[in-house]
């Protein structure tokens, strides 16, 4: 590597998780080519919609590296075309296909996890972490391997996982702390290589990706858990449940440590908002009912009016 010019970064991704460290390394390095997966159609009108990296790259205009869209990461061109550019490094974060072994051939190669590796390997980790109950939560650059996120380990940064928090709001959290770890990471090219350690694969928990058939909660457990299986599924799928005849999405809940009685069956508004659980409760903050955007729950009982005793329960069919 030449240290008389910047250190050159490909980067490759798609999803809204790694705009903040493209934003860093398009201000710090060189990047002669961005690569995101091709526009797809999305929204209730199914328009043609770009990934929120290939938006944040076409917002720059004409002080823009080259953008390529592509289908198949693997294909020669594509492969040439990256080798061709001789870069220091390949960042993949949130990509969403899978680097074959012409593409990473003689390539220094490393991928922002959004997970304390080896722990919540695979697709959903920071949603999988909180449904978990994990009171921690974190980022990982990882080498990249033939088997998914098993990569040797540069460095980590964690950070509590605060139990009034979305897995939406932790991803945007764990995106940014991944920014300074990115950096430090990139850097240790040019001198004073960091020595990455192998992950202990007898700690490895998978991280499945989420279904529409979780979208849904049972109150028959202690009222920590709930809260975290909640939370963990916002924004996607949602949360919902049934009550009064009607399917309302759970956006924001708090636990309450209460001393439950032996008549509080689980699910059952045992006063306003608050939601009985095999031990303890939820409080109820802020919901979505069908139709409507989200709200308190102080704005939506002022036009429901549900009453005590009235049982929340979970959606049938779906995975609760």
């Amino acid at each position: 590597m030449n240290e008389s010019r910047p250190i050159r970064v490909v980067f490759l991704g798609a999803g809204a998780f790694g705009v903040p460290s493209l934003k860093m390394i398009l201000d710090r390095y060189e990047v002669p080519l961005v690569l995101s997966q091709p526009d797809r159609p999305a929204g209730r009108g199914r328009s043609s919609t770009p990934t929120p990296i290939s938006a944040e790259i076409v917002s720059l205009g004409e002080d823009a590296p080259d953008l390529l869209r592509v289908e198949d990461v693997n294909a020669p061109e594509v492969v040439q075309r990256i080798h061709d550019l001789k870069p220091d490094v390949i960042l993949v974060i949130a990509f969403g296909q899978k680097l074959g072994p012409e593409l990473l051939d003689n390539q220094r190669a490393i991928n922002l996890h959004a997970s304390l590796l080896p722990r919540w390997r695979g697709a959903a980790p920071i949603n999988r972490a909180m449904m978990a109950g994990d009171h921690e939560a974190g980022v990982s650059i990882i080498s990249l391997a033939s088997r998914m996120d098993a990569g040797d380990v540069h460095a980590l940064r964690s950070t509590p996982v605060d139990p009034e928090e979305t897995a939406g709001e932790l991803h945007d959290r764990l995106a940014e702390l991944g920014v300074e770890a990115v950096a430090e990471v990139i850097d240790a090219c040019v001198e004073n290589p960091i020595v990455p350690h192998p992950q202990d694969e007898s700690l490895v928990t998978a991280a499945h990706k989420l279904s529409k058939k979780e979208a849904t909660v049972a109150f028959d457990r202690v009222a920590p858990e709930v809260r975290s299986r909640i939370h963990g599924l916002i924004p996607w799928p949602g949360c919902d449940v049934t009550v009064d005849g009607i399917t309302l999405r759970l956006k924001r809940v708090r636990s309450e440590d209460l001393s439950s009685s032996e008549s509080d069956v689980p699910g059952t508004m045992i006063s306003d908002g608050l939601i009985a659980c095999s031990e303890g409760a939820i409080r109820l903050l802020e919901v979505q009912p069908p139709g409507k955007g989200a709200m308190t729950w102080e704005a939506f009982q002022r036009g429901r009016n549900l009453p005590i005793g009235v049982v929340f329960a979970p959606i049938p069919g779906r995975e609760s």
